[in-house]
């Protein structure tokens, strides 16, 4: 008779009663650890800029402890408040892979039509006005997306253009006069003056714009549409979206927005002339930017822009408090927009190559 020979049962080398080292193989996740982190990253960027400026609050409390008060406080968030609305709108412009070089004269134009509008009407309603500077907003938009769309202008080409014609339009509607505090309605100032509950108002409507628009980028398919033009234009077409029709509402809504501004501005400051927000444009573009919205189109969102302003908002301050030359600020400004672009680079190429050894090991 035969016998019959019980073979053990063969365990899987990826058993977990098998030691690893009977395999013959390493655990990936060692290897792998240091691209996760970087996956990580990538994903949460806004955690890098919260860690950043706490460091920098720190640092600067610890060198000038007056530092750390209310009124410091009060003035970054009041600073921060325009431009941020500000970013907002080139958030949505630069997820697209365009540029609106314009803002700024923008802001100024609206500020000093707004302000003409309450010396001209002494009774002007506030919703009125304010309606009418996002009106003559959404117009400066109009004409940036025209130019864009259906000109076929390149955006950085076209808004540098209106940049200029606008600020020319200004100067030469203004003819050297100014509008005054003194002219406009005390309740017109509480937009900025105000506060409720201790917070300024001009915070609490800079957080619900910021609110409504990252809101709409995030869940509604319009909003969606920016981040698939901006990776992809030519897919974005061939998948039915309207890419002109997109680009130009894209302008619009950045107009619109610098046209409320422009109105805030004025409840602020009181006193403008054909100067007016002269120069801001560069520090949206650095506040985008350092918030972690690529220039190439398809990456970023309204919190991390937001963050990037205020971040270049306390470092404007803390180089006031620790009395150092107004010089540094622009310097500083394009030190963090080069480091800026140049982590998101490394970041990029980070993540493509995670995702590629992934791949590569999922097909093994």
């Amino acid at each position: 008779m035969n016998s019959i020979v019980h073979m053990p049962k063969a365990i899987p080398i990826n058993s977990p009663t098998v030691p690893v080292e009977m395999t013959g193989l390493t655990q990936p996740a060692s290897k792998t650890e240091p691209s996760r982190w970087f996956l990580f990253l990538g994903r949460h960027r806004e955690s890098t800029l919260i860690a950043v400026l706490l460091a920098l609050i720190a640092g600067t409390a610890l060198a000038s402890p007056h530092f750390l008060n209310l009124q410091n406080l009060r003035d970054v968030l009041l600073n921060v408040a325009i431009i941020s609305m500000l970013t907002a709108g080139m958030t949505v412009v630069m997820l697209m892979r365009h540029i609106d070089l314009s803002i700024s004269s923008t802001v100024g134009i609206t500020a000093y039509a707004v302000g003409s509008l309450f010396v001209a009407i002494p009774g002007l309603p506030v919703p009125v006005a304010v309606l009418a500077g996002v009106l003559i907003g959404c117009a400066a938009g109009c004409i940036n997306g025209a130019l864009v769309t259906f000109g076929r202008v390149p955006s950085l080409v076209a808004t540098l253009s209106t940049l200029y014609i606008f600020r020319g339009i200004d100067y030469a509607w203004v003819h050297g006069g100014q509008i005054n505090a003194t002219s406009l309605p005390d309740s017109f100032a509480l937009l900025a003056n105000g506060d409720v509950l201790g917070v300024p108002v001009l915070v609490l409507i800079a957080l619900a714009v910021l609110t409504v628009i990252g809101y709409y980028l995030k869940h509604y398919r319009g909003g969606r549409e920016f981040y698939a033009i901006g990776s992809n234009p030519e897919a974005a077409n061939l998948a039915g979206i309207r890419v002109s029709r997109r680009v130009f509402k894209g302008f619009v809504l950045s107009g619109a927005l610098a046209g409320l501004a422009g109105v805030l501005w004025l409840a602020r400051f009181g006193t403008v002339d054909a100067s007016t927000a002269k120069g801001i444009e560069l520090q949206v573009v650095a506040a985008a930017v350092v918030g972690s919205v690529a220039i190439t189109g398809g990456v970023g969102n309204v919190w991390g822009a937001t963050l990037g302003a205020l971040l270049l908002g306390v470092i404007n301050l803390s180089l006031v408090v620790l009395k150092v030359s107004p010089f540094w600020q622009l310097a500083i400004q394009g030190a963090l927009i080069v480091l800026a672009i140049a982590t998101d680079t490394l970041l990029s190429r980070a993540i493509a190559r995670w995702t590629m050894k992934k791949r590569d090991h999922g097909e093994a």
